[in-house]
């Protein structure tokens, strides 16, 4: 890929500020407030059940706010994100949510051109703008070799990819991703990571992300928000948040922090049952 596209694309900020939640009619998520800026990776954590993924999923206008706001800041302008079209907010923000269909008979370069659909006028071919989107989204994904293929050929941990792909041919200014690294072996974990890593160092792009493995929000984030039952437990830098004191309350078993000397990030570490009766024999 010759250009680098996302190098062109707003910088845009999405914020929410006293987000109240629930599911019929039962409160699940109080008072919670989180920015995406540009420029930074922000990671939401937490024990299952937390609603990490109900904020994310408000951020992108797929789960109703009881109270609250959420607004997108760009070019020296805020917006309420609900006064927005659909089209409009599509062209700002997306979302790899864990959810997705699972379709069959497309090849896996015209499952990532859907991605163009906010900036195509309905039934139009595609553009040379656009081949130039999916072709940059495939090569940053991994996945321009498969591009051809069949969808029904394609392993979970390849679908994953897939999908990422075509929310980065949608390329907006905020990507929002919900558990990105399952189904991937340990090679495209780490190859997620620093995508979500570049794209915020390199292009600008505010990355919001839930993540279940601690170790890997340590590896990728700037800002940590750690909900523990629907609530902000913590938030900042790592070296905030990630406190053995804080996370053994909010998981409910005993856990380690210390700072790697080889990287210099917070390394986490869960006590197993047995490593804890040797520890507690020992003394």
């Amino acid at each position: 890929m010759h250009v680098n596209r996302t190098e062109t694309l707003n910088r845009a900020q999405l914020q929410a500020s006293g987000l109240h939640l629930g599911y019929n009619h039962a409160s699940v998520v109080h008072d919670v407030s989180v920015s995406i800026a540009p420029g930074k990776v922000t990671a939401l954590i937490g024990p299952n059940g937390s609603g990490k993924s109900t904020v994310l999923r408000s951020l992108a206008r797929l789960h109703p706010i009881s109270s609250g706001e959420v607004t997108i800041s760009s070019a020296g302008s805020t917006t309420p994100a609900a006064a927005l079209s659909v089209r409009e907010f599509a062209r700002t923000v997306t979302l790899l949510s864990q959810s997705r269909p699972h379709p069959s008979g497309l090849s896996v370069r015209e499952i990532v051109a859907y991605g163009r659909h906010p900036h195509r006028r309905r039934f139009a071919s595609l553009t040379t703008n656009d081949r130039a989107a999916i072709d940059q989204a495939l090569e940053l994904t991994g996945t321009d070799s498969m591009a051809d293929r069949s969808v029904d050929q394609l392993s979970g941990g390849e679908l994953q990819r897939v999908w990422l792909a075509t929310c980065l041919a949608q390329e907006t200014g905020v990507l929002l991703l919900d558990e990105p690294t399952n189904h991937l072996d340990l090679r495209y974990q780490a190859e997620i990571l620093d995508l979500m890593r570049d794209l915020a160092d390199d292009h600008g792009t505010a990355v919001g992300v839930v993540l279940h493995d601690l170790n890997h929000a340590a590896a990728v984030a700037d800002d940590i928000v750690l909900l523990s039952q629907g609530r902000v437990r913590s938030a900042g830098t790592c070296e905030d948040v990630f406190t053995a004191n804080v996370l053994t309350e909010v998981y409910g078993l005993p856990i380690t922090t210390r700072l790697d000397e080889d990287t210099g990030m917070v390394r986490i570490e869960a006590l197993p049952r047995r490593r804890r009766r040797t520890l507690d024999a020992a003394s």
